[in-house]
């Protein structure tokens, strides 16, 4: 790894995906070899396959001390109009809990999964979670819209594009989605919320300066969105002047996943810190995940930002929020909720609940000597 500081400041990333349990070594390998000493897994709930969240509960058992868990909510019961039962959003945040989770990972703000939800926040299916959520205090990663970008095909990237990320008239608008977090946070002011990419704001640091001030308890991570970074570097001036007034209200983030060769986690996490720490100017490198597009998609412009602001970022903005070391799992629990997944999923797809990653999962921590 390249020498920069974030070695030596004990950095969290705060934003990593976890895929099957089979890719455990490829991601104590990527943390090994990113320099990264702890990371949270953002779980996302697949209830038709049964995975997401299963996977990460067995990295934190597996690996104590190295892994927070943010859970994703399960919807399969509105989703399937009531064919599955699954508990109220509220009591999925208590079971999480319980079980000894360390936030809650919200995907419900990205326009494909409205799309394919399609309910807003603000609606009474959410009331008693929010307020449950924001008198328990829990965490929250909550990523919220998409790149300005997405909703012009002439300026939508070909790697977006290939996921399905291009919205027309059929989905919901950027600044309706806007519209429905400021509703959200004026009837629950006291939300511990990390707004994940940046909140999409970065190519309008006035208004992101704005909604910092308006809301003291939510913070941005920087998980890119390579246009967080090409926009920023728009304005290097500014942009560094940003990060230092609110250091700590930023959160390192790099959107690692276990499905990455070490080449491309090293590339990844490589372009953030270099970003943030140095005066270069420099390209995306080819060895780079497809996401990051290729190379001769902008210029990067790095901030050299001070040591104090550093520290901030990448450890003590995100301990303060989640605190200093993964909660402890609750292995009868974690079980249970993984069979309980399982079920849902073979209800869903007709498979057998067996075959799911939930249901390995529940084996694993039912029969092991951890």
């Amino acid at each position: 790894m390249d020498c920069y500081q974030s070695a030596m400041l004990g950095i969290i990333d705060s934003h990593v995906h976890m895929g099957s349990v089979a890719e455990e070594q490829a991601m104590l390998g990527i943390a090994a070899a990113t320099g990264i000493e702890a990371m949270a897994l953002v779980s996302i709930q697949n209830a038709e396959a049964g995975a997401g969240l299963p996977q990460s509960l067995y990295m934190k058992a597996r690996h104590p001390g190295r892994f927070f868990v943010f859970a994703g909510l399960n919807h399969a019961a509105r989703l399937s109009g009531g064919r599955v039962q699954t508990p109220s959003l509220a009591a999925q945040a208590d079971a999480f809990d319980a079980m000894g989770c360390d936030g809650i990972k919200m995907i419900e703000g990205k326009p494909t999964s409205r799309r394919r939800l399609n309910v807003p926040v603000t609606d009474a299916y959410y009331a008693e979670y929010w307020a449950r959520v924001e008198e328990r205090g829990t965490p929250v990663i909550w990523h919220v819209n998409d790149p300005e970008e997405f909703w012009d095909p002439a300026r939508t990237p070909g790697w977006a594009k290939q996921r399905d990320w291009g919205y027309g008239p059929r989905d919901v608008r950027k600044e309706a989605l806007y519209a429905e977090v400021d509703a959200v946070l004026a009837l629950h002011p006291a939300l511990k919320i990390i707004f994940a990419h940046f909140y999409f704001l970065s190519a309008d640091l006035p208004r992101a300066q704005r909604f910092l001030d308006e809301h003291p308890t939510v913070c941005f991570d920087l998980a890119p969105g390579i246009e967080m970074l090409y926009n920023l570097s728009r304005t290097p001036d500014a942009s560094r002047e940003f990060f230092v007034q609110y250091a700590d209200r930023i959160v390192f983030g790099t959107d690692l996943a276990s499905s990455m060769s070490v080449a491309e986690g090293r590339a990844r996490a490589g372009i953030v810190f270099r970003w943030l720490e140095s005066a270069d100017t420099f390209r995306v490198p080819r060895t780079a995940d497809f996401l990051l597009g290729p190379p001769e998609d902008g210029v990067i412009r790095g901030m050299a930002l001070p040591t104090d602001a550093l520290g901030k970022i990448y450890r003590k903005n995100f301990t303060r929020i989640a605190g200093p070391m993964p909660r402890t799992l609750d292995a009868t629990k974690a079980v249970d909720e993984c069979n309980r997944i399982a079920a849902i999923a073979a209800a869903l797809s007709g498979k057998p609940a067996a075959v799911t990653e939930a249901a390995k999962v529940a084996r694993m921590l039912e029969t092991s000597g951890w």
